[in-house]
Formats: structure tokens, sequence, C-alpha cells
């Protein structure tokens, strides 16, 4: 009789000082543990992902943030970056589903680019504001999913 394995859940957090090396200690993150998961399909754009987001923490907020990265099933991650800026950035205020259907920031615009691509390669994405609590504990969470696609042979950005 064959016994079924069961993958744990599992989730990670890396708290990051306001530190300009901060972006590229979250990348290195990822690529450990997706690839110690068994889910090395998924590093190219997950770190696409998480490098705009982790950036996008360390530009606009003024105190530390945080990486988390979570299994969200078979071949799917969840990543997810706190900040204590209680702004959430346009593209994630609106529908929130994963349709990618924001407009593309202007050609020659200074700003914009980076978010707009993660809802362009992101499964689904969302953010939330987080309140109360003791001060610098406010702020928000941004979060995105991706997920491999080995039906199609894909593996990861097009």
């Amino acid at each position: 009789m064959a016994l079924a394995t069961v993958t744990p859940p599992w989730a990670y957090t890396l708290q990051l000082p306001q530190d300009p090396r901060g972006p590229g200690i979250a990348r290195a993150t990822l690529r450990t543990v997706l690839t110690v998961h068994g889910m090395r399909d998924l590093v190219d754009t997950a770190e696409l992902l998480a490098s705009e987001l982790v950036t996008n923490a360390y530009r606009h907020s003024a105190g530390s943030y945080s990486l988390r990265l979570r299994g969200a099933g078979r071949n799917r991650v969840r990543v997810g970056v706190w900040d204590s800026s209680p702004e959430i950035p346009d593209p994630f205020g609106g529908d929130g589903g994963g349709g990618g259907t924001a407009d593309a920031p202007a050609g020659l615009a200074e700003r914009g680019r980076g978010l707009y691509l993660v809802r362009q390669y992101a499964d689904s994405w969302g953010a939330y504001p987080i309140r109360g609590g003791l001060p610098g504990q406010g702020g928000k969470v941004l979060w995105v999913e991706c997920a491999g696609k080995p039906e199609c042979g894909w593996g990861g950005l097009p």
C-alpha cells in the first residue's frame, strides 16, 4: 500500500531595514525558499513580482518593511509585502481581482511601471490596510500570487 505524501503548509517572513540592499536580500531569500520547496519554475516570475513590491516599500515608506512568502496550493506561491505607509497605490486600489486591466503608464512616465508589471504577471493580487495597534504597526500589505502552469510548458516570464 502506497502512502500519499502531503506537503505541510509553509510560510516565511523576512524583516527588512530601510537599506538599499534590502530588495536584493529579499530576491535572494525568495529564490532559496522556492527552490527548497520544489517551485523552481516560479522563481523568475515571483522574483520580478517580489522585487517590484519590495522596492516600492523601500522607496515609499520611512521605516522597516517585510516580505512574506507562503505556499498557496500546488505549485502556487503568495508573496506579500508589508510597509508602514497607509497609502495603497492606484494599481492595487481598483478591481483587485487579477485581470490585469489597469492602463499602461505613459511612455515617458517616471512612475507606475513597476506596479503595472506586477498586475500583468501576477495571477491575482490585492491590498489591505493595517489599522490600529501600536504606533508603527499600521500601514498596508500588498500581495500577489503566481502559479506554475506545467500543462502549458510555462516556466517563468513569457
